[in-house]
């Protein structure tokens, strides 16, 4: 009997799929990638949803970028099988790049015998830092609801 191949973590998913991207690898990228995987970078209004519009928006980023910036995982969750968080942060010539650590989240499941991201979100650093003034922004728009409940509808 041929030996059972063993499934991979989450984690190690998690992990390639940075790796194929920093290699510019968008051919095997996708087999990491769920074909129904929704991904939503916050910078952008809506979320990329299924593979090809994933790898389309990956395809468009790298084309912007140089090969010589590179994602750099500072940490990641590996006590899970299905959800990953990890922090990060850009690097150009092995130098970190201005404004651009983030976190992100991964779900995977497994489909067709491996495992496979099927939900991603990333968070990154914004060039303008409101500090105390995100608070102040937070409170008038709590009044706000507070006073007028039914803006939320």
């Amino acid at each position: 009997a041929a030996p059972v191949e063993e499934l991979e973590s989450a984690a190690d998913t998690v992990k390639k799929f940075y790796d194929r991207f920093n290699d510019r690898d968008l051919d095997s990228l996708a087999d990491v990638i769920a074909a129904d995987c929704t991904y939503e970078d916050l910078v952008f209004p809506q979320p990329f949803i299924g593979r090809e519009a994933i790898l389309n928006f990956m395809k468009k980023f790298s084309g912007s970028t140089s090969r010589e910036l590179q994602f750099v995982i500072d940490d990641i969750s590996e006590e899970d099988e299905s959800a990953v968080g990890v922090t990060w942060h850009l690097a150009w010539r092995g130098k970190a790049f201005p404004f651009s650590k983030g976190c992100s989240f991964y779900r995977c499941a497994v489909i067709d015998g491996r495992r496979q991201i099927v939900y991603g979100r990333d968070c990154v650093e914004p060039a303008i830092k409101p500090g105390d003034t995100a608070l102040v922004a937070i409170g008038a728009v709590t009044w706000l609801l507070q006073k007028f409940p039914s803006l939320l509808d």
